[in-house]
């Protein structure tokens, strides 16, 4: 029987020591064949914050760790600037494996596919399952389709209160790694000023209503 998604490849009820041990063995999608290895979340258990990514870039691959590399310290830089200690913070990517083409000698992040984030979302689930974070943080279109569904989209709902499948307030902001694409300094230091604000109104908690996203 062929497979579906990484389903068949997380332990059920198992705890993040043992999810992280095992995700390096995940062939729920063909993503594993070319990445260095699988990058687990990392961060306490019953951390309040979870903030979910897109995927490893090339330093985090090769690393082993979430947010390492440019965007990473973009992010440290906005939760310090939040007043947010990223080591209270459980960090994570809706997809486990690194997506690239390579360029020379250069590996170019791809975005994953729709069926490629559906096959990792077992691991996310997990995750979120052992945590049971306060609050979960999308950063960017990929995360939000993991968390909430595609019926949201991260321009329209930034800002706003949504609900994941887990039930657990979500609040969506832009990746770190827009950002850092961003060639106009005016524009980039507004994008990052909203992502600071973004990132205070999550450790505030949900002040209002949450309300599922619409289209």
């Amino acid at each position: 029987m062929p497979v579906k998604d990484a389903t068949p490849f997380v332990p059920p009820d198992a705890d993040l020591a043992t999810l992280r041990a095992a995700v390096d063995s995940c062939r729920g999608c063909p993503l594993y064949a070319n990445a260095t290895q699988a990058v687990f979340g990392e961060g306490p258990v019953a951390a309040d914050l979870m903030l979910v990514g897109e995927q490893p870039g090339d330093q985090e691959d090769r690393e082993g760790r979430p947010f390492v590399g440019p965007a990473g310290r973009l992010l440290d830089r906005a939760l310090a600037d939040a007043g947010i200690d990223r080591a209270r913070v459980y960090v994570t990517n809706a997809v486990k494996h690194f997506k690239f083409e390579e360029r020379g000698k250069r590996r170019i992040h791809k975005k994953p596919s729709v069926g490629e984030t559906h096959a990792c979302h077992p691991w996310l689930d997990a995750e979120v399952s052992q945590v049971r974070p306060r609050v979960i943080v999308c950063l960017g279109a990929t995360a939000l389709l993991s968390v909430v569904g595609p019926q949201a989209q991260v321009l329209k709902s930034r800002g706003q209160w949504l609900r994941s499948t887990h039930a657990e307030p979500v609040l969506v902001t832009r990746h770190p790694s827009a950002l850092l694409r961003l060639l106009d300094p005016d524009e980039r230091e507004r994008a990052y000023q909203e992502l600071v604000d973004d990132l205070r109104l999550a450790a505030r908690g949900p002040a209002a209503k949450v309300r599922r996203a619409s289209s």
